[in-house]
């Protein structure tokens, strides 16, 4: 039975990045519309395989926190993940079939990114273009990466979400860290971003931890 005393969540991400954008979603509670959860509520881990890891052993990792927390939450890119073959979609229900076979029944949720989690770094806020480096910039942001061909005009996002933030920081001379992940997610308007796995989490969020529940 999920009692009382159990925490509240438990994380397993594939690496720093993600780690750092998870915290910084969990850190807007209100902005998500669910009550406060402190950092003794929440646990987050690494899987040392990272991608590949989250997305095959999830279930194993995750089984002996089932009887220690009331919901579990997994994140992890397609690209990586050595299910390339799959849509981001069937792999989230594979991995959460496995993980209910382990325990977590109604109470987990897989969340694959695709390609990758710099595709949430892509939305129109211009909080985006401030930590990239681009803030009063001209040409704007949008418009180099159009003009190094990172990105076709026509499009919302790049085709490649990473190599895009890359040529974006190194263009500005500024360093890739895993503090930007977190900067953003604090940031960047929780509304602006309607990717597809982002909306997942945070609908997800909102379901387990809506204030009043």
């Amino acid at each position: 039975m999920i009692g009382d005393s159990l925490k509240q969540l438990v994380v397993l991400v594939a690496d720093l990045d993600a780690e750092n954008a998870v915290q910084g979603i969990l850190s807007r509670c209100e902005a998500l519309g669910i009550h406060r959860l402190s950092s003794a509520d929440v646990d987050i881990h690494r899987h040392v395989q990272r991608d590949s890891g989250c997305c095959a052993e999830a279930h194993q990792f995750l089984r002996p926190f089932a009887q220690t927390h009331r919901f579990a939450l997994v994140v992890f890119d397609r690209h990586g993940s050595g299910r390339g073959d799959c849509s981001a979609e069937d792999i989230e229900a594979e991995v959460e079939h496995r993980l209910s076979t382990a325990g977590w029944v109604d109470r987990c949720a897989v969340v694959v990114p695709d390609p990758e989690l710099e595709t949430w770094v892509w939305s129109d806020s211009p909080n985006v273009d401030a930590e990239l480096g681009w803030a009063g910039q001209q040409p704007s942001l949008r418009q180099w990466l159009v003009s190094q061909r990172a990105i076709q005009a026509e499009h919302e996002k790049p085709v490649d979400p990473k190599t895009a933030m890359f040529m974006a920081l190194r263009q500005q001379r500024k360093p890739l860290s895993p503090r930007l992940f977190r900067r953003l997610a604090e940031r960047v308007s929780l509304q602006r971003c309607q990717d597809r796995a982002f909306l997942k989490l945070r609908n997800s969020l909102v379901h387990w931890f809506a204030e009043g529940h």
